[in-house]
């Protein structure tokens, strides 16, 4: 087994590789003076099983460009097989067309990108969209690594006796709510219901369920400009909550999400490092887990053959 990466993430894939006492293999990944990507595998590999650390974070294009010329270049190198560790799989949130748009579903595009590049097998945490691990050729297993173990373990008898209530920001993240909240003694459940009365109306955020006198814990995949987070924090303060915190798997804090952020009802937003952390974030409402240990064992068990069963719930 060897290990690799990109640009995107060098401190979470270093991290991973000190877990598993083993060193990130020699690799040059560069620009040309046209903006062209070019990657070379700088050490023997063939016969070994590669695994590709590497984030399609901001900037997108490059870093999803990066893990294709990657794959290709240790496929070309005879490898035994490419496994992509994917922690941020970018267009993710364009999963599926509307009847009335003429656009692409890219998260299909991506993988069928991956697929072609010669990626056997791909791991990814907590997925914008569960349909995505179809969008792959049944030749490409895809694993869906899960961050909500590392939550329950940070939040675990931490907001004992403030009567604690996970709430899921939309209808659509209900079910990742509800297995947090089984996890964390079985506590109570809300759904921030966002609607439009009318047209050109202010949207109104409408809270299901009992949150007075509670801390409330925003669950969530991912956060992008903490615009929606920051609504739905100040919706549950004002139906009477104690408390207001978020967990967030993937930190992507574009535009105005400091500011949003800081501004807002939440107490504390805690995210993972599955996108690397910003120096402008320290210090700020904003505080960082590691993926790193969880991602660790995934590969070891991989390598090894074993069950990561476990690991998904």
């Amino acid at each position: 087994m060897k290990l690799f990466t990109g640009t995107s993430n060098k401190p979470l894939a270093q991290a991973i590789a000190k877990r598993l006492k083993m060193k990130l293999e020699r690799t040059d990944v560069s620009r040309f003076s046209d903006g062209e990507s070019r990657a070379e595998i700088m050490d023997v590999v063939r016969g070994c099983k590669a695994f590709i650390i590497q984030s399609t974070c901001a900037p997108a294009n490059d870093t999803l460009m990066e893990l294709l010329l990657l794959t290709d270049a240790l496929q070309r190198a005879a490898v035994e097989s490419v496994t992509a560790i994917i922690p941020f799989y970018g267009y993710a949130r364009q999963d599926r067309r509307p009847g009335y748009a003429r656009v692409p579903i890219s998260a299909r595009v991506v993988a069928d990108m991956l697929t072609t590049a010669g990626v056997d097998h791909v791991v990814t945490v907590d997925l914008h969209a569960s349909q995505i691990q179809g969008f792959f050729d049944n030749k490409v297993p895809v694993d869906n690594i899960s961050a909500i173990q590392l939550f329950v373990a940070d939040s675990y008898g931490k907001y004992v006796g403030e009567n604690p209530v996970v709430v899921s920001p939309d209808a659509g993240g209900v079910a990742r709510a509800r297995h947090f909240a089984k996890l964390l003694n079985n506590a109570d459940l809300a759904i921030v219901d966002k609607r439009r009365p009318k047209a050109n109306a202010s949207q109104v955020m409408n809270i299901i369920g009992d949150v007075k006198d509670s801390t409330c814990i925003l669950v969530d995949d991912l956060v992008d400009t903490a615009g929606t987070l920051a609504k739905a924090a100040d919706a549950l303060m004002e139906n009477g909550a104690r408390k207001v915190v978020a967990y967030c798997t993937h930190a992507v804090l574009s535009g105005q999400a400091l500011e949003n952020i800081e501004k807002s009802s939440l107490a504390e937003l805690v995210v993972t490092d599955t996108i690397p952390q910003r120096p402008e974030f320290v210090g700020s409402k904003v505080r960082f887990l590691s993926m790193a240990n969880i991602l660790a064992e995934t590969i070891d068990r991989i390598d090894n053959k074993k069950s990561i069963s476990y690991i998904l719930d």
